[in-house]
C-alpha cells in the first residue's frame, strides 16, 4: 500500500496478527488501522490481552504482522513494559547503551545524557546501579534512554504500570515536561483511562484485537491533573469506560 499522500508520521493500515498453537489459531489483532501525526501524543487503551502490546512490538520491529502494512517516516524508540535497565550498568551507562550498540560517538552521547539527567533532576543517580533506585526513578531513567537519540516516534508500553498511584501521577507530569524538550511523537499503550486522557491528543480504544473507536481529547495544553475534573474530561472518561467495561 502507498502512503505517499498521508501526512502522518506513522500510518498503520489493516494490521493483523495470528498465532498458531498446535491446531488452534489465536487472533491477537484484526484489521487495525491508526495514525500518529508529527508532535502528536496518541494512546491506545484496552483491557489486558486486548492486543495492545502485540501491536507495539510489531511497530517496534520486535514482531511481524500476519497481514496489513505500516509506514513510519523516521525512526522509533521502544520502551517495553519492563524498564529493561541492565543491572551491571550505572544509570548513565544504561543511557549510553543505544549509542554503544550503534557505535556512535560516546562523547557526544555522554554530553547529552548528562544534560538530560541534570535538566530533570536525576544527576545524583548517574553513578548508581538500577538496584539502588526506586521504581519511579527506574522508569524515568528508562524514559530518558528512550528519548535520548532524538527519534521521531516513542513507543511506550505501559511505562507507569509498576508505579503506585501518587508516583504514577508525578511521573506522568514529568513525562510531559520531558516531551516539551523534544519534537517526538508518542504512541502509548495503557489500560488506565485517566492516564490516557491526561497525556493524549488522540485515543484509540482497542478491544478483542480491533479498534473500536477513536476520540480526540478536548483538553487544552499545557496539562494539569485538575483538568481531569472538567465536564468534558469526565464525559470522555465515561464514554471510554463504557467501551472498556466487561459486558
Amino acid at each position: 500500500m502507498n502512503f505517499s499522500n498521508s501526512a502522518a508520521l506513522l500510518a498503520v493500515r489493516g494490521v493483523g496478527k495470528t498465532y498458531e498453537t498446535g491446531k488452534k489459531e489465536i487472533r491477537a489483532l484484526s484489521n487495525v488501522s491508526l495514525e500518529a501525526k508529527e508532535g502528536e501524543f496518541v494512546s491506545i487503551i484496552g483491557q489486558n490481552a486486548s492486543g495492545k502490546s502485540t501491536l507495539l512490538k510489531i511497530l517496534a520491529g520486535v514482531g511481524m504482522p500476519t497481514s496489513g502494512v505500516f509506514e513510519l517516516r523516521g525512526d522509533a524508540s521502544y520502551m517495553p513494559q519492563d524498564h529493561a535497565l541492565l543491572p551491571w550498568r550505572t544509570v548513565e551507562g544504561n543511557l549510553l547503551l543505544p549509542a554503544d550498540i550503534a557505535g556512535a560517538s560516546r562523547g557526544r552521547a555522554q554530553e547529552k545524557a548528562r544534560a538530560l539527567l541534570s535538566a530533570f533532576g536525576l544527576e545524583q543517580y548517574a553513578r548508581l546501579y538500577p538496584a539502588a533506585l526506586s521504581g519511579g526513578t527506574k522508569q524515568k531513567a528508562a524514559l530518558l534512554r528512550t528519548v535520548l537519540h532524538d527519534h521521531s516516534l516513542l513507543l511506550l508500553d505501559e511505562p507507569f504500570a509498576p508505579l503506585d498511584a501518587l508516583t504514577r501521577i508525578e511521573a506522568q507530569t514529568w513525562l510531559l515536561a520531558l516531551l516539551e524538550k523534544t519534537e517526538a511523537s508518542v504512541l502509548l499503550v495503557t489500560h488506565d483511562i485517566r492516564e490516557a486522557i491526561f497525556l493524549s491528543d488522540t485515543i484509540y480504544v482497542l478491544g478483542s484485537g480491533r479498534i473500536k473507536e477513536k476520540f480526540d481529547v478536548p483538553i487544552p495544553r499545557p496539562r494539569r491533573h485538575e483538568q481531569l475534573r472538567a465536564p468534558e474530561a469526565l464525559e470522555l472518561e465515561k464514554r471510554l469506560f463504557s467501551l472498556l467495561a466487561p459486558v
